[in-house]
């Protein structure tokens, strides 16, 4: 069988088992286990044959493709992830870019990342703008094992605690607040993605029977931590892109509240700035 058939074979499996990218994911299994890249496929020796008979069957039963390779692209970064911590999604990478594009002009810029999970945010801001400090809490202890390998050797300063009363050394210093925080509504349980709802960790996904328990945190904490004028943005499912800025602007605490959309035009991250 040629690599070609190879790859399409396993992708006819995962899409009868509901993936949503069988070409993509068959290919992507194929070059982890050859070690060679997704555009120039080697083929297999018999044992990297059966290891990708697995990993595919791994993969129709909707584990996630970033927990069987082990990794997860994040902007101009490879991340380690894997079971307890949030898999990093694209649309995360909009929000990140929004907040550079606002701090560009600072010196020196102060942020923070509220529940950094795995790091990605922290570890993208520190890394391309070097002159940054930045700062990253989680709560939860496997996330932080997963978050401590992805931030070494990047400046940021992890912090494993809840963000809520968080670095009081900090307030009103900040130039940007950034957070991927949960935000499922509990009652969206049938609604969530199966590689989602079973391998995802719970902390990072349910917030409540509207999804806004922890972005009220998030916002209470954004108006303690920030300078005025600094800014904040704060990711959130497409059906909150009312429900999530209501929140920051009922504080009182900010300006220029409004909502933003991802790459796919969808309502994706709150955003404003510290009266």
């Amino acid at each position: 069988m040629s690599v070609k058939e190879l790859v399409a074979e396993a992708a006819e499996r995962l899409r009868e088992a509901g993936v949503a990218s069988p070409e993509y994911d068959a290919a992507e299994l194929l070059a982890f286990v050859t070690g060679s890249s997704r555009m120039l496929l080697r083929e297999p020796t018999g044992e990297q044959l059966g290891r990708f008979e697995e990993l595919i069957a791994r993969r129709a039963g909707r584990e996630p493709l970033q927990h069987l390779t082990g990794t997860a692209g994040f902007r101009y970064r490879e991340l380690v992830v894997g079971p307890g911590v949030f898999v990093p999604r694209p649309e995360t990478e909009v929000m990140v870019g929004w907040i550079l594009e606002r701090i560009a002009g600072v010196r020196n810029p102060l942020v923070v990342d509220l529940c950094t999970g795995s790091g990605a945010i922290a570890g993208a801001i520190a890394t391309e703008r070097p002159d940054s400090t930045v700062h990253a809490v989680e709560l939860s202890a496997d996330a932080v094992a997963w978050a401590r390998r992805n931030l070494d050797g990047t400046g940021a300063i992890l912090h494993e605690g809840d963000i809520d009363g968080c670095l009081p050394e900090l307030d009103g210093q900040v130039d940007a607040v950034i957070s991927n925080p949960p935000y499922i509504p509990l009652t969206a349980w049938e609604s969530v993605t199966t590689e989602v709802r079973d391998h995802d960790p719970a902390l990072a996904l349910w917030s409540g029977d509207d999804g806004l328990d922890e972005i009220k945190v998030v916002a209470a904490t954004a108006g303690r931590l920030l300078k005025p004028g600094g800014w904040f943005a704060c990711e959130h499912a497409d059906v909150q892109g009312e429900s999530a800025p209501a929140v920051f602007a009922a504080t009182g605490l900010f300006t220029e509240v409004r909502d933003q959309r991802d790459l796919a035009a969808r309502n994706r991250f709150a955003t404003g700035r510290r009266v």
